[in-house]
């Protein structure tokens, strides 16, 4: 398989729907799967899920795990990434969606015409119930970086990316109880390569009240980051041990400012 779309599910009946079917309306010239792991959801997901690609074309592109038992947010994620076959991994989580056809087609013409990258995401839409804006508006998004800038803060939304599968079998065992597995998982794949930024809207992070981290009250956020971050840096050398060191003084500042609009403004894989 050349691309393989790893989708984690938990509670997403209002909205995976739409997730599933941005996935596969994808236009390309290449073979591409989706992997959709629901997480034993407590509300209609499994049927809308089963619905929704009863009801799709390109239905057999997609694998679905239903699993008979709650296996928790990142056991579920490894779970999912496990059957994922592909040279490149993309993700997208029940909750959000892709909101442009030609996104895979994009990013894998990328990586491949230029292997030193092992990264390549882009801008996203932010979607609240106040309506959509574009997240990278403002903000100075460097169009190449290195490990080095990602392990400054974050910049990366999981729905806008794609990455070449280093992975396979590769995680550390950490990885299953990290609490926050995106910026983990692309702090791992950022040691194989540059990252490239895409200045255009691909994909749809969509933010609401029921996602894991906004039930959190601010000073627990911190802590669970500070203690993410401590553990986070032992699996790199000197260098971005250091870059994270000084993340975590920022934070441990309280410069909320820094926080809100630096670190860790996406819900990572908090999806309960």
């Amino acid at each position: 398989m050349f691309v393989s779309v790893v989708m984690i599910t938990y509670n997403h009946s209002l909205y995976i729907k739409q997730a599933i079917e941005s996935i596969l309306s994808q236009v390309t010239d290449f073979e591409f799967e989706l992997i959709i792991s629901n997480d034993k959801s407590t509300d209609d997901t499994d049927l809308v899920i089963r619905e929704t690609l009863a009801q799709n074309p390109n239905a057999h592109k997609a694998k679905y795990i239903n699993h008979e038992t709650n296996l928790g947010m990142m056991p579920n994620f490894v779970s999912a990434l496990s059957n994922a076959t592909g040279k490149y991994i993309a993700l997208c989580e029940g909750d959000d969606y892709w909101c442009d056809d030609n996104k895979l087609q994009i990013q894998a013409d990328f990586l491949e015409n230029n292997p030193d990258f092992s990264i390549c995401f882009s801008n996203v839409g932010l979607l609240t119930s106040s309506g959509m804006k574009e997240d990278n508006r403002k903000k100075k998004i460097p169009e190449v970086s290195t490990i080095k800038e990602l392990a400054q803060n974050n910049f990366i939304h999981t729905p806008s990316v794609l990455y070449r599968n280093h992975l396979i079998k590769e995680f550390p065992k950490y990885f299953t109880e990290a609490p926050i597995g995106d910026y983990f998982l692309h702090m791992l794949n950022a040691q194989h390569g540059k990252i490239k930024y895409i200045d255009k809207v691909l994909a749809v992070y969509r933010i609401h009240d029921a996602s894991y981290w906004s039930s959190k009250k601010d000073k627990e956020q911190r802590a669970i980051i500070i203690n993410f971050l401590n553990t986070l840096k032992t699996f790199f050398d000197d260098d971005i041990q250091k870059i994270i060191n000084r993340q975590i003084q920022k934070i441990q500042s309280k410069d909320m400012s820094f926080f809100e609009k630096k670190l860790f403004k996406l819900k990572s894989f908090f999806y309960r």
